[in-house]
């Protein structure tokens, strides 16, 4: 039979020669403490290093000494294909005689459902390194059976791990524990604490070992080392980043199926149409090179991810036309619409010339995300959205070198954000260094700016809507502008099972806050009652399971209002983790800086004229303390539209819409289904189901269903049904209304 070579598994072999890679402090700290954490026979333990700290590296070359070289098993973990491939490049790439002088070599393979990899049917009893997608393995681990056979001791390495209370990773855990008597589990991660306290209750039972003051003791989350961002930034081993958002005025998206939305949420591919629109725009490129060209001294050396290979054609040629220097580096193969081709010795020319300072900016596609060292990088423009939190670290990362690793004091992030019709769950540069975390914030008013920011992503929709005439936003027009700004948000990631990392932000507002407070409470109940276990339930589960919150939670009138998809998210988030996310307030904002009202109110009261009006407007918006302003409504424009609509409720308190030419035909709400009353009058639909409900309570305050008599706390088990049906004469008032679980309701209509 004929054979060819393939990289999915194979043997490493120990290089002579000397290590040219000297460890920095911290990562000779962390294998310090590693060592002591390995005197025990078994642990479960966390090493922490924030985004740039090399846990990659550290890990590989403590485990290449201590475990392979003493012909230990070694059973990597983690979620994406990309982690893996870069877990085993980091072993092969250190695999030195001098730490590894006992062994010659070790026996690798990688395991994935990518069709470059091996499958778990493949995993041989001699195997020493095994580097494995968490569901690969957690759908098949009895493929591990004779893997493990015989051992004693084996050391299970998981990446990523803030992830690791998924079901997933938590059956794989306990399966290997159960079949060997020794096992050392580490857990690598930049951000432990980004999660819920329920979340940490479980990485708690995960993570048992720590050490403190040199000594290894089982304490609140084991954590072996552990260094945060901002000590590593003030070491100069990485630079301080400091993050910029620009709005373009494009907007995209607009006539996406569903079939293009999950393209780009499932595989972080935008779709030929789109990124063609994106590459061609004039205005948008323009805003690219002129948002350099302004700040060049500032952004010095700077590298452009661009869309798509002609984004960084053109982009290329309208730097150059602006006096900048640039060129731009496209993949080896021929890109199939502009049959561009450029040689890796193209390529590394133009690296070189980068590095030489011959060139100010250098646009690419993907081709620099990793593996490229050009420590001189000072900014990176992220002229491309994405999905992908792996994508987004290693895009950030091109610009985080310090400058005790031949880099930059600071780095700047600049992104390009659009308008996208779609609810799209692009991933926002600063959640990459947690939630809610302040590491590398020095003051009050840089984290104010932070939050500002985050907000200020999430209000381009509703300041676009406003401005588009053919969108009917009289509702949110109505509310106060100080109650449009969010109280928190809850932030969470979660992996799909394709192993996406998808990170998300729900803005909660006044009018949201008790109802988003009252899903979490419930949520646990619900699944419960519900029986879903699985760590994936269907879509049509989850779109159900949705449904029902918002029946009995989501009630009444809240402008600004929740998004269905939002809850979709959290619901699916709880479904991995088996805990709520977490609610970070915005605490820190000074909302008199951002009260357009008290600004249109002093113009008002002033009885500015238009020249005068427009005087201060440019003033503010020009010389606003930090630029809250600007930061907060991204355009000029998207201000003084704000501004104009307080004036105009100012001046004509009696603001109503305009007159309509016809008239309608009247109905009385009695006669309306609960969900028609609640487009027309969601105040009295919510009376008349906090009515029903509590009618149903008994004396220990459980609600209970009129038919099968089951009681429970939670609402969101009940339905407010009609005991005369509406067909039949019923009418929605109070005393046509009970409460009846799910199941007999069901039953009810059916007999009906």
């Amino acid at each position: 039979m004929n054979e060819i070579e393939v990289s999915s598994n194979g043997i490493v072999s120990s290089k002579k020669g000397t290590n040219t890679r000297i460890p920095y402090e911290h990562q000779k700290n962390a294998m310090r403490c590693l060592d002591i954490m390995n005197e025990n026979d078994s642990y479960s333990t966390l090493v922490v290093l924030p985004t740039g700290g090399g846990k990659t590296y550290t890990a590989s070359m403590w485990l290449l000494k201590n475990a392979l070289d003493k012909k230990k098993k070694v059973l990597w973990l983690a979620h994406r294909q990309m982690l893996l491939d870069q877990a085993l490049e980091s072993f092969q790439k250190y695999a030195y005689v001098e730490v590894m002088p006992h062994v010659s070599s070790f026996t690798y393979r990688i395991v994935s459902g990518a069709a470059s990899h091996d499958r778990t049917i493949d995993i041989k009893p001699t195997d020493n390194f095994l580097v494995v997608g968490k569901d690969s393995i957690g759908r098949n681990l009895e493929k591990l059976d004779d893997w493990i056979k015989g051992e004693d001791e084996i050391f299970l390495i998981i990446d990523e791990a803030h992830h690791s209370t998924a079901k997933t990773y938590r059956k794989t855990i306990d399966y290997i524990k159960g079949k060997v008597k020794h096992v050392k589990l580490i857990g690598l991660t930049a951000t432990p604490f980004r999660t819920a306290d329920s979340e940490k209750g479980l990485l708690a039972k995960i993570y048992t070992d720590g050490i403190k003051n040199g000594i290894v003791q089982k304490g609140d989350i084991g954590i072996t080392y552990e260094i945060d961002l901002k000590e590593l930034i003030n070491r100069q081993i990485l630079s301080k980043p400091i993050f910029e958002s620009c709005f373009t005025e494009e907007s995209y998206g607009t006539s996406m199926g569903i079939y293009e939305w999950e393209h780009i949420q499932q595989l972080d591919i935008i779709p030929d149409d789109i990124a063609k629109q994106m590459a061609e725009s004039a205005g948008r490129n323009k805003l690219i090179v002129e948002t350099y060209k302004k700040n060049q001294n500032t952004y010095e050396q700077t590298i452009v991810f661009s869309v798509n290979i002609t984004h960084a054609i053109v982009l290329s040629k309208l730097f150059n036309k602006a006096g900048i220097k640039a060129d731009y580096i496209v993949s080896e193969i021929k890109d199939k619409v502009t049959g561009v081709t450029i040689s890796r010795e193209e390529n590394e020319k133009k690296l070189e010339a980068y590095r030489a300072g011959k060139l100010q900016v250098l646009v690419n596609v993907n081709i620099l995300t990793e593996g490229v060292d050009l420590p001189q990088t000072k900014t990176v423009f992220l002229a491309r959205p994405t999905v992908s939190t792996i994508l987004m670290t290693q895009m950030i990362g091109r610009a985080l070198r310090g400058t005790a690793a031949g880099g930059t004091a600071s780095a700047y992030i600049v992104s390009f954000i659009d308008n996208w019709d779609e609810h799209l769950a692009w991933i926002n540069p600063e959640s990459i260094f947690g939630f809610g975390e302040s590491d590398f914030i020095d003051s009050k008013s840089e984290k104010e700016k932070k939050e500002v920011s985050m907000i200020a992503i999430s209000k381009i929709e509703e300041f676009a809507s406003i401005l588009d005439e053919t969108v009917d936003s009289s509702a949110i027009e109505k509310v106060s502008f100080e109650k449009r700004i969010p109280l928190g948000m809850y932030a969470f990631s979660y992996l799909e099972q394709n192993g996406m990392d998808h990170t998300y932000q729900v803005m909660v507002y006044d009018s949201t806050q008790a109802a988003y407070k009252e899903l979490m409470d419930a949520i646990p109940q619900l699944f419960t009652q519900m029986e879903i276990v699985e760590e994936y339930p269907s879509n049509e589960i989850i779109d159900q399971m949705a449904t029902m919150c918002e029946e009995t939670i989501f009630s009444g009138e809240m402008i600004p209002t929740f998004d269905s998809r939002d809850i979709v998210n959290i619901l699916k988030y709880y479904a991995v983790y088996e805990s709520v996310p977490t609610f970070y307030s915005f605490e820190d904002i000074d909302r008199n800086k951002l009260d357009v009202k008290k600004i249109a109110q002093h113009i008002y009261d002033e009885d500015m004229g238009q020249r005068k009006k427009q005087e201060y407007i440019n003033k503010l918006w020009d010389e606003t303390d930090d630029n809250i302003l600007k930061l907060f409504f991204g355009r000029k424009l998207y201000f003084t539209k704000q501004l104009d609509l307080e004036l105009y409720k100012i001046s004509d308190p009696e603001w109503e819409e305009s007159e309509k030419n016809i008239k309608l035909g009247m109905k009385s709400l009695e006669d309306l289904p609960l969900y028609e009353i609640k487009k027309n009058d969601p105040k009295y639909e919510k009376e008349l189901r906090d009515n029903a409900f509590e009618k149903a309570k008994d004396d220990d305050g459980n609600y209970v269903c009129t038919i099968c008599q089951r009681k429970s706390l939670n609402r969101i088990v009940f339905q407010v049904d009609h005991i005369i049906p509406m067909n039949k004469g019923g009418k929605s008032v109070s005393g046509n209304l009970q409460i009846l679980c799910r199941k007999c309701n069901g039953e009810k209509g059916d007999q009906i």
